[in-house]
């Protein structure tokens, strides 16, 4: 995207088109300013649109050019921390709501692509944590214990019923997940922007944020383009992806950017993808510096870890996924990859997202700690209730809290991108 085939790759190359936009040039008025088109921004605008809001969305780049279109499309429930860790660090009403919202995210997104009729080859089997080591096992098993005394649909399988599940013995065990499943990350945000045009919301691309002005009465936003949008709300949903000189810059120096990488192989054979991942889960791993793979509708195994594909990681992370594929699956060790693409993840230190007020009628989400894909469509939802009144602050899944800038932040990415050098140099996972 915008040059750049490490941007997006195979997300690019098989997703359905974007809607046609273009830079916003001419003065508008709406009733709602969302700013970045990704889960979070798109799913806003649409409920907001149909709910009978006038809404526009100003986007930098283009629809899904953040984290929304590079991710490994794993539509996950939950977050990382464990259930029962939520009430204590949010308190037993937040903690009891977050649980519940994004326990039953997975189903929003699979509702909204049956409803928009949005071909992001949706896969709904489930996913697989799977445990690597007595550590791992250890892990799944107490997240298991406390998915399933929530009454989540999860099983704990051992080795060798993951195994047939994987088609590799690496693993101790596995957690399956059927709330879960898979999208076409790229695809299922344009899907987003369609059903959002749709419903009557306007989409300008290629419009950064320049100037904000509170009027007293509503807001004015100055685009790049030479547009100005003036509303009585503004929605910030720019979370990873927030740069660094705008006008919310606070909200990215909260977050620790994690680089993760993909890379696809060509369409495998009818009688390998019996056998890998025969269910089409998606699965990734408990170490630190994880990995993920699944396939895509066209019988890509796409597989990826923690990395930057740049600079000397490139050939690190490379030559790393080569081996690795080949430890897993030994029947692929001479299978290349003919895509790779990468991208950022905003992480916290608690592993929890914010809810932020900007100013008056100025509200964002973000940190979502690689679960974007369900928190992002599910917190734009809750936003458009707040800012079509159906709800109130109190009524949402998070705590308003202060921006906190996070000490240490730029030596903490590059430890994270150097880290996971120093790993895929020093082994091949397992």
């Amino acid at each position: 995207m915008l040059g750049d085939p490490r941007s997006h790759g195979l997300w690019e190359a098989s997703a359905p088109p974007a809607p046609g936009t273009g830079p916003l040039t001419a003065t508008i008025d709406v009733d709602v300013v969302v700013i970045g088109a990704g889960f979070t921004g798109l799913s806003s605008a649409l409920h907001l649109a149909e709910g009978g809001a006038s809404v526009a969305v100003l986007e930098a780049a283009e629809v899904g050019f953040g984290g929304s279109g590079r991710n490994v499309g794993l539509v996950n429930a939950g977050m990382w921390v464990m259930p029962e860790e939520l009430p204590g660090a949010l308190g037993a009403l937040f903690g009891g709501r977050l649980l519940e919202l994004l326990g039953n995210g997975p189903s929003l997104v699979y509702d909204l692509v049956e409803r928009h009729g949005i071909d992001c080859e949706p896969v709904r089997s489930g996913t697989l944590h799977c445990a690597v080591g007595a550590t791992g096992w250890a892990n799944i098993s107490e997240r298991a214990r406390q998915w399933q005394s929530l009454g989540a649909p999860v099983t704990l399988l051992d080795a060798k019923q993951t195994a047939e599940r994987t088609g590799t013995t690496a693993y101790q065990g596995s957690l399956l997940d059927m709330r879960a499943g898979t999208i076409q990350p790229l695809a299922y945000a344009r899907g987003l922007a369609h059903a959002a045009i749709e419903a009557g919301a306007r989409i300008y691309t290629r419009s950064k944020v320049e100037a904000v002005d509170d009027t007293g009465t509503h807001w004015r936003v100055r685009t790049s383009s030479g547009g100005v949008v003036q509303a009585q709300w503004v929605i910030v949903a720019t979370n990873a992806y927030t740069g660094p000189q705008g006008i919310w810059s606070a909200l990215g120096t909260e977050l620790v950017r994690l680089p993760y990488f993909n890379m696809a192989t060509r369409p495998l054979p009818a009688e390998v993808r019996k056998v890998i991942l025969p269910g089409l889960q998606g699965v990734w791993d408990t170490p630190d510096v994880l990995s993920s793979f699944r396939f895509d509708r066209t019988g890509r195994l796409i597989f990826g870890s923690v990395g930057a594909l740049r600079g000397i990681g490139l050939p690190i992370h490379q030559a790393w996924g080569r081996r690795a594929l080949a430890r897993l699956y030994p029947a692929l060790k001479d299978v290349e990859f003919e895509h790779e693409w990468y991208g950022w993840i905003g992480m916290t230190p608690n592993s929890l997202p914010r809810f932020h007020r900007l100013g008056r009628n100025t509200v964002s989400f973000s940190g979502y700690n690689g679960r974007g894909i369900a928190t992002g469509t599910t917190f734009g939802r809750e936003l458009s209730k707040l800012v079509l009144g159906q709800i109130t602050e109190a009524d949402l899944p998070l705590p308003v809290s202060p921006i906190e800038p996070e000490s240490f932040r730029r030596v903490r990415e590059a430890y994270y991108e150097l880290g996971a050098q120093i790993a895929h140099v020093t082994a091949a996972r397992f």
